[in-house]
């Protein structure tokens, strides 16, 4: 199982960070060790002094494809989660400067956390899917698949010709606007829809 993760897919969030917008979608990865099993808090790592947060949709994969077209990219996931992207702001922009990947920033033990899967059906619009977060009971962030630059089923097309996608790997999709730090002692919670599907605690 593998982690895929797209960067930079929502205009307000590029406008925060003063980045340009993407002409393809940019994705990373994540080891399967960036998971947190369900009920286990988020371990602040003792290597950043600047980790935010980033909630995401997350798909998960349903059968094995390649070169997947886009008009048959719907047919390779049918439930959908919310997962969070802990980034380790500080160490990413020091990638960045030195032209330098992001894995140290990114793809650390605990920096992907993910929710339960639902059926995409059993929502009320699975064509315009709302999900958000809160920080300590506070909305920091909130967002549509509607707004995303670049579609799951344009996202599912594009990565699969790079790698081979298989049954139960997991696709962030990218984080709306409102990214922030956390600190140790924080809560955090990410809700599908009005659902909460996701609780971490920060020690």
């Amino acid at each position: 199982m593998k982690i895929l993760c797209i960067g930079m897919n929502y205009h307000a969030h590029l406008a925060e960070l003063n980045n340009p917008v993407p002409e393809q979608p940019v994705f990373f990865m994540k080891p399967e060790s960036a998971l947190i099993r369900a009920g286990l808090p988020f371990f602040y790592p003792d290597f950043s002094k600047e980790v935010h947060y980033e909630v995401e949709l997350v798909l998960r994969i349903s059968k094995v494809g390649k070169h997947i077209q886009e008009r048959f990219a719907h047919t390779y996931y049918q439930e959908i989660g919310v997962g969070i992207d802990f980034t380790a702001r500080d160490l990413q922009r020091e990638c960045r400067q030195k032209g330098l990947p992001w894995e140290m920033a990114k793809a650390f033990d605990g920096s992907g956390p993910v929710s339960k899967f639902v059926p995409l059906q059993s929502l009320k619009n699975p064509a315009d899917i709302a999900f958000s977060l809160k920080k300590n009971g506070e909305l920091v962030q909130q967002g549509r698949s509607t707004d995303m630059i670049f579609n799951f089923n344009q996202l599912i097309s594009y990565v699969s010709n790079y790698t081979t996608l298989k049954m139960g790997d997991l696709m962030f999709t990218g984080t709306p606007s409102g990214v922030g730090p956390v600190q140790i002692g924080d809560h955090l919670e990410a809700f599908l829809e009005d659902k909460k599907l996701l609780d971490i605690k920060v020690k």
